[in-house]
């Protein structure tokens, strides 16, 4: 493939510099960088997604048929790199890219044209009902029951991991409807409204302070028939195609590299630290990373721009990004020292405290969207051919 952006690709990552130049806070990346923002932020993250609907970006992917632009799979790479390196807010829009692509290719027209047209005009939140206690590597041993009563399931478990639920208005639920089938084919997807009756959310409080992550109990919450999407036990692949399109996504790349600069710019300043050529050399290799794992997303853009389906090629992308955040991690602590560890906000914490942040976040991105064990065993049974242990 060729590297470098084509005339169109080039223009429209300047569009996107200028917008972003002209309507973020100089200071977002840094004052966001913790998976906690405050009521304020809040407000002004909902007007942002609004002005990115208004430009047709939010779904620039969705096919026109459904009122999206069409866009080609390396335009939307273009545009979740420039997001996502500026910590745009809307840049990775669980309903979007998670919730619409299950509509479009799997829900009827009703659903389609219930749940589309508030999803592409930014006017609902949305969030992943997947895994549970005992079911998150191993996804397809999830427990949550769903019992078909007359035009509704009734649904009962527990949910776990769940980013953003606290604010969201619906969720992607999985749950079993056929407890005697093999684990796979024994699944449906649901769309959740997250105000009915029975359902409790409640934020985990994690080690830097934030409660992104939430538990989800589901307790007889009573979900009509019209609201599960694609055929009864069949919500495994359905959900396969959902996980693949998180697991390719190049924002974990870009996020590292605007950690990486931040650095590389605390590094020039600090003369101590810029005589060291053990630092110089780290900071290299970081940077190469990145190169690699940015190629390795436009690989996947590139074969879906063919129609070919990246599975295992998703994966490789995945597990290549998130370990690169996990090391970017450990080189932010390793260069800034003990200060690198100082939170904020004390004014003797290097970056506004972010190094401190990508510490204590490193390994849990290595656990989210699929463990690196997990894609492991797909690049090797899927791409090398291995057999299975």
């Amino acid at each position: 493939m060729d590297f470098h952006d084509a005339p169109e690709h080039a223009a429209f990552r300047q569009e996107l510099r200028d917008f972003l130049a002209a309507e973020l806070p100089a200071d977002w990346n840094m004052r966001n960088d913790r998976d906690h923002i405050s009521p304020e932020d809040a407000e002004f993250t909902q007007r942002f997604r609004k002005k990115l609907a208004e430009r047709g970006w939010l779904t620039m992917g969705w096919p026109e048929d459904f009122g999206g632009a069409g866009a080609t799979y390396m335009t939307q790479t273009v545009y979740m790199e420039e997001m996502s390196s500026a910590g745009a807010p809307g840049a990775y829009d669980q309903g979007v890219w998670l919730a619409a692509p299950a509509l479009m290719m799997h829900g009827t027209q009703e659903q389609q044209e219930r749940w589309l047209p508030d999803i592409r005009v930014a006017g609902s939140q949305w969030c992943q009902l997947f895994s549970e206690p005992e079911a998150g590597s191993d996804l397809a041993s999830l427990q949550t029951r769903a019992v078909r009563d007359g035009d509704e399931y009734i649904v009962n478990g527990q949910k776990i991991w769940t980013s953003g639920a606290t604010d969201a208005d619906w969720g992607i639920l999985l749950a079993r409807t056929d407890p005697e089938a093999p684990k796979h084919r024994g699944i449906s997807y649901f769309l959740l409204d997250m105000k009915t009756p029975g359902v409790t959310v409640r934020p985990l409080i994690n080690m830097m302070g934030s409660d992104h992550f939430c538990e989800v109990f589901l307790e007889d919450v009573r979900v009509p028939v019209d609201c599960r999407i694609g055929e009864e036990n069949r919500g495994w692949y359905i959900a396969t195609t959902t996980l693949d399109q998180e697991r390719s996504s190049i924002n974990r790349i870009v996020m590292t590299r605007s950690t990486l600069y931040a650095l590389v710019d605390y590094v020039r300043e600090t003369s101590a630290l810029r005589q060291r050529p053990e630092i110089r050399n780290e900071l290299a290799d970081r940077a190469i990373d990145f190169e690699l794992g940015r190629w390795l997303c436009y690989r996947v853009a590139e074969m879906q721009s063919k129609g070919v389906v990246p599975n295992y090629e998703a994966s490789i992308s995945k597990v290549f990004g998130t370990e690169l955040q996990r090391q970017m991690g450990i080189t932010g602590i390793r260069v800034a020292g003990m200060p690198g560890q100082v939170e904020p906000p004390s004014k003797w914490a290097p970056l506004k405290g972010r190094l401190e942040r990508w510490a204590l976040a490193a390994n849990s991105y290595t656990i989210a969207g699929g463990t690196s064990e997990v894609n492991r065993n797909i690049i090797a049974t899927r791409g090398l051919g291995l057999p299975r242990g």
